[in-house]
């Protein structure tokens, strides 16, 4: 059974009844500053990823001027 177009306005006329309308655009408001936190908190986690990578890609390797037959001698 789908609810009516007549179930859902009565059921949305009485939470505006019961909460009244400062207090529901508050949780709104609240749920929407959670959403916001939430895509930041995610972006924030792959951000220090690409940097280790660049900073990976930056550091150069110096060549060992030692031989092999230099180490065996050692």
């Amino acid at each position: 059974m789908v609810p009516g177009w007549m179930q859902i306005l009565l059921v949305v006329l009485l939470i505006v009844l019961l909460f009244g309308r400062g207090k529901i655009s508050e949780f709104m408001g609240d749920l929407a500053k959670g959403i916001k936190s939430f895509k930041t908190g995610l972006a924030d986690e792959e951000k220090p990823e690409a940097r280790t990578i660049e900073h990976a890609a930056d550091e150069t390797v110096t060549p060992s001027t030692t031989t092999a037959e230099e180490t065996k001698q050692s």
